[in-house]
C-alpha cells in the first residue's frame, strides 16, 4: 500500500506545507513560481506512486531525484526574492534533505 511508503508520506506532507506557504506569495507570483513549486511536488508524488508499483523502478527514482533538485532550486529562489521567511526556508530544506536521504536509501535497496 502506498500509504506505507515513507517517502510518499513525506512528499505528501511537503505538498500540504507548500500549499499553505505559497498562498502567501504576492498575487503577481502566485500563478508563476507557486505553480511551479506545487506542480513539481505533485509530480514527485506521482513518481513515488509509479515507482512503488513497478519492479524496475530505477528510472522513476532517478526522475524523482531530478524533480527534488528542481524543487530545491524553486524553494531557494523563493527565499532569495523574499517570498519565504528564513524559518519557512529552513523547514523546506530540512524536509527536502530528509526526502533526498530516503530516496537514496530506496534506490540502493532497489538495486540490490
Amino acid at each position: 500500500m502506498i500509504d506505507q511508503l515513507i517517502i510518499f508520506q513525506k512528499l505528501y506532507d511537503l505538498y500540504l506545507y507548500a500549499h499553505r506557504t505559497v498562498g502567501k506569495f504576492p498575487k503577481s507570483q502566485r500563478f508563476l513560481l507557486s505553480n511551479y513549486l506545487l506542480q513539481t511536488n505533485i509530480e514527485m508524488i506521482r513518481l513515488a506512486i509509479v515507482a512503488n508499483s513497478k519492479k524496475g523502478r530505477l528510472e522513476e527514482q532517478k526522475e524523482l531525484s531530478v524533480k527534488l533538485d528542481i524543487f530545491r532550486v524553486f524553494v531557494r529562489l523563493s527565499k532569495d526574492i523574499n517570498f519565504l521567511s528564513i524559518k519557512e526556508y529552513q523547514y523546506f530544506i530540512e524536509r527536502i534533505n530528509e526526502i533526498g536521504r530516503l530516496l537514496t536509501a530506496w534506490r540502493k535497496s532497489s538495486s540490490c
